[in-house]
C-alpha cells in the first residue's frame, strides 16, 4: 500500500540539489554506464523509455548516445530537472519528450506504446506497489527489446530495519539531520576509516561517481530518506520476469548488501 502523500520522500527536491553539482564528467560516466550495461557503444535511431527519469541525467546520457528519449516522473520538481537539462543540452529538440506521470497508471502508458529499450533505475520500489509497476515497465517493452531496471536487494531483517528508518526519516522532520547523522555513518564510516588507514582519504568517496556519475552524497540522502520502499530478491526478479516472457541478458548484484541489483532482460515475445 502507498503511503499518505505527506509521508513520501521529496526525491525531485534531492535531484534539484544534485543538478547543483553536475558536472562534465559526471555526465560522461552516466554515457559509459549505460553503454557498459546495454553492451552497445551506441543506441542512435532506437526509442528509450526512462522511467522515473529522476534527475534526468540518464534520459540525457541516452540522448547524448543517439536515442530518441521519452522520459516520465511522478515528481514534479523531478520533472523540472529533466527540463533543465533539455534545455541546457538539447533546446528545442523533438527527440525528447518529458511528462509528469506515474508508471501506474495505465491508460498513459498505454498511450505511449513501447520502446526498443525501457528503463527504470532504483524507481519501481519507490512506488509502493514494485510488482505492478515492474509488470508495467516489461509492458512497454517492444518484442525483442530491453527491459534495464534496478531494485534494491532484499537483505532480509536488515532491509527491514532500514524502512524503519526511512519511515522515520520522513514522519519526524525535526529528527532528519540526526537520522541522516547515523545513517551517514553507518553507511560510509567503515570504508571511510579503512581508507584512512591506508593514507587514502577520502579515496572511496571520490571514486563513487566514477561508476554511473551519480554524488555519494545525494545517494545518502536519498537511500536514508527514499519511501515507499520495497525490496527484491533477484532470483525473485528474474523468476517474474522470466514467467513473462523475458530472458536475462546481464545481471549485476550489489553482493547482497544494501543497494539495487541490475538486470538488463530481453523480451522473447
Amino acid at each position: 500500500m502507498i503511503e499518505p502523500q505527506g509521508a513520501v520522500f521529496a526525491f525531485g527536491e534531492n535531484w534539484q540539489r544534485f543538478l547543483g553539482e553536475l558536472d562534465a564528467a559526471a555526465i560522461t560516466n552516466a554515457q559509459r554506464s549505460l553503454e557498459r550495461m546495454l553492451g552497445i557503444a551506441s543506441v542512435a535511431g532506437q526509442s528509450f523509455l526512462d522511467i522515473g527519469s529522476g534527475s534526468g541525467l540518464f534520459s540525457l546520457a541516452a540522448r547524448r548516445l543517439g536515442a530518441r528519449v521519452h522520459s516520465f516522473d511522478s515528481d514534479p520538481q523531478s520533472v523540472d530537472c529533466a527540463q533543465a537539462l533539455r534545455q541546457r543540452f538539447f533546446p528545442h529538440d523533438t527527440q525528447w519528450s518529458i511528462d509528469q506521470a506515474s508508471v501506474l497508471d495505465a491508460a498513459y502508458l498505454a498511450r505511449l506504446g513501447v520502446f526498443d529499450i525501457v528503463y527504470s533505475w532504483g524507481v519501481l520500489h519507490h512506488t509502493g506497489a514494485l510488482w505492478q509497476a515492474l509488470d508495467a515497465a516489461a509492458g512497454r517493452v517492444r518484442p525483442g527489446g530491453s527491459l534495464y531496471v534496478a531494485i534494491y536487494n532484499d537483505q532480509g531483517r536488515a532491509s527491514r530495519r532500514w524502512a524503519a528508518v526511512k519511515r522515520s526519516y520522513n514522519r519526524m522532520p525535526l529528527l532528519r539531520p540526526l537520522i541522516l547523522l547515523g545513517g551517514f555513518l553507518r553507511l560510509w564510516g567503515p570504508t571511510l576509516l579503512r581508507d584512512g588507514l591506508s593514507e587514502n582519504w577520502f579515496g572511496s568517496w571520490r571514486r563513487y561517481g566514477a561508476d554511473r556519475g551519480m554524488s555519494p552524497w545525494r545517494d545518502v540522502v536519498d537511500w536514508i530518506g527514499g519511501w515507499p520502499f520495497e525490496v527484491a530478491r533477484p532470483e525473485e526478479v528474474f523468476d517474474h520476469l522470466r514467467e513473462r516472457g523475458f530472458t536475462l541478458m546481464q545481471l549485476r548484484t550489489c553482493g547482497g548488501g544494501h543497494g539495487c541489483n541490475e538486470f538488463l532482460f530481453r523480451s522473447l515475445r
